[in-house]
């Protein structure tokens, strides 16, 4: 298979299994409560990434007080915060209006960005205030038809700051070179978080073994080795083999994908309303994302051709 097969192979694993989540969680809120499942998803696929890099013969990295801080930080904002309002959302919110909210997210990080110092370029900010209008449009008329209020949704788009901040911090806080090991360490730090914070806000542990369902299991199932491992791989991989620009397109992709399942799989319906502000919302972030690896590809090239100067 050739260098171009693998790359876009590995998106389509993660285009299909990230998009594909939120209909894997919509199906364990059926008979599972929100905050456990998303602890026993994040136990599991934590242990066994440690596991397998166990049994790989590879040295499990040592980790600094820092770098431990760095990871709690970022797997409460990730995985308790994001994911797990995420699962909260959609005991109600169907699976591909939560998929329009969350792909906000590069937009959240670029309002972080701005508000702390960073100047980006006119068409970026224009994407922003395209893409912010659509996520106001989600919010406020996005779940009608669907018997989906505002403050439903709203949990949504918390849960997309919430995974928006983590991924701001975690490039600027202390974290372990091995990012496998790095990532097995914050899905174990994010279910403990869940399995903890799930009992105080009246989930019982007890509802898994009386209630659960076998598709819930499933589910479950799905979302550790394929949402959570096999997609991540993929991602990782990508990160070393294919250009930004391409990887990216995740981001865009991922709502259509769980618009197309959440109706052909859970029969959800697609209004016109919802459709305006996912397609609203989903443009702005393509912009944004254009434009600022443009801005990237251009930075690189001015300091190129910087280098050549000095060189001659």
């Amino acid at each position: 298979m050739g260098q171009a097969r693998r790359v876009w192979t590995a998106l389509g694993v993660v285009y299909v299994a990230w998009g594909s989540t939120y209909v894997g969680i919509r199906i364990v809120d059926r008979t599972v409560p929100p905050l456990i499942g998303g602890a026993v998803r994040f136990l599991i696929a934590g242990t066994l990434m440690y596991g397998f890099l166990a049994l790989r013969g590879r040295r499990l990295p040592r980790v600094s007080a820092r770098e431990l801080a760095s990871l709690t930080l970022v797997a409460l904002l990730l995985l308790t915060g994001g994911n797990g309002l995420v699962m909260v959302a959609e005991k109600r919110v169907p699976a591909g209006l939560a998929a329009m909210i969350v792909a906000s997210m590069p937009l959240w990080v670029l309002l972080l960005r701005t508000a702390t110092g960073d100047r980006p370029r006119r068409a970026t900010l224009g994407g922003l205030a395209i893409g912010l209008c659509g996520v106001a449009l989600l919010v406020l008329r996005g779940g009608h038809g669907h018997g989906v209020g505002a403050a439903q949704l709203l949990i949504v788009v918390c849960a997309a700051l919430s995974w928006a901040t983590g991924s701001f911090l975690s490039s600027k806080l202390p974290l372990p070179s091995d990012v496998f090991a790095g990532t097995a360490i914050q899905m174990l730090i994010g279910g403990v978080a869940l399995a903890g914070v799930g009992p105080l806000v009246g989930e019982p542990w007890s509802a898994i073994a009386e209630r659960a369902s076998l598709d819930s299991w499933l589910a479950i199932a799905y979302l550790v080795l394929i949402g959570s491992i096999l997609a991540f791989t993929a991602y990782v991989w990508l990160l070393q083999n294919a250009p930004i620009s391409k990887i990216s397109t995740y981001a865009y992709v991922n709502p259509v994908i769980a618009v197309a399942l959440g109706a052909s799989i859970l029969g959800e319906a697609i209004t016109p309303l919802m459709a305006v502000g996912g397609a609203i919302t989903v443009v702005a972030v393509a912009v944004v994302i254009r434009s600022e690896n443009r801005a990237t590809a251009l930075a690189l090239a001015d300091s190129q051709l910087l280098a050549r100067e000095h060189d001659q």
